[in-house]
């Protein structure tokens, strides 16, 4: 077999790695898993794959996670089919985010097969947040060092904000009621790579509520500061999607969201989490 072939996306983050089927990845995985901490985000084109087969390459990386507000499917929870019909706007991961920031331990990876896309519109952008931390001001980054952001699901998953349609089961992704939707859990603020050792931004204009050790007003506004300063385009790489296309990320310092330019056309994607560890 040919030696993986990695060719780095445009900007601070992402490559795409060639010479790999991921049915049978054993040949080329150590490349993989070095390349995932090098690039952050890996695109593998002219992939076909089944439920199971994602599902055991999710498992070569990591342990998948069963969502706990997002049905999966019924002969494999942990994978979550998100479907966008034609005609439909899209509203599953629309908005600066990284996946599940609202758990204990948050994903540390997040693995999307993309089954039918549009021909035009749908790409999705990441952002790199070791990037954008090492972009701050020394003195912000030392009055960050210490804090906590408090996290929690209600803003994305409350009936009342994402439609109750959802939780009917009349919508083409389906979610369920638990009280995760409500609880709240602290991360810092900034955090360290348990793998590179390298420090990175852990807030999400998603996820985040508020700043536990400031109050409102000024916690509000550090906030504000840090998510306009994050999503900046020199941050980021945008990643087209083909029929085919595998798209992995490293959620522990990546953020990521789904362009909403493509109504008319349906999008079909499979969603694999990984769980992680307590960020420190």
């Amino acid at each position: 077999m040919a030696p993986v072939e990695v060719r780095p996306l445009p900007g601070l983050l992402g490559a795409e790695l060639w010479g790999l089927d991921l049915r049978h990845p054993d040949p080329g995985l150590e490349a993989v898993q070095r390349a995932f901490l090098d690039h952050h985000v890996l695109v593998f084109r002219d992939q076909r794959w089944s439920p199971e087969e994602q599902l055991a390459f999710a498992r070569r990386l990591g342990e998948p996670e069963v969502h706990p507000n997002v049905e999966g499917s019924a002969d494999h929870p942990e994978l979550i089919r998100v479907r966008k019909p034609a005609g439909e706007a899209a509203s599953f991961g629309v908005g600066w985010h990284a996946d599940n920031t609202f758990f204990p331990r948050p994903s540390m990876a997040t693995l999307l097969y993309g089954k039918v896309v549009p021909p035009r519109g749908g790409d999705t952008l990441f952002a790199d947040m070791e990037a954008a931390y090492r972009a701050l001001p020394p003195t912000l980054q030392e009055r960050l060092r210490g804090l906590h952001g408090v996290h929690s699901a209600r803003r994305a998953y409350d009936p009342a904000v994402t439609g109750e349609a959802k939780y009917r089961g009349g919508a083409a992704l389906r979610y369920h009621w638990s009280e995760a939707i409500r609880s709240e859990v602290r991360h810092p603020v900034v955090r360290t790579h348990p793998q590179t050792g390298r420090p990175c931004l852990f807030v999400n204009p998603m996820f985040t509520l508020r700043i536990h050790e400031l109050d409102e007003g000024e916690g509000h506004a550090l906030l504000q500061q840090l998510f306009a300063h994050a999503s900046q385009p020199r941050f980021t790489v945008r990643v087209h999607w083909e029929p085919g296309t595998v798209v992995l990320w490293d959620n522990r310092c990546v953020w990521h969201q789904a362009l909403d330019d493509c109504r008319e056309f349906e999008r079909l994607m499979f969603r694999v989490t990984l769980a992680g560890d307590v960020p420190f």
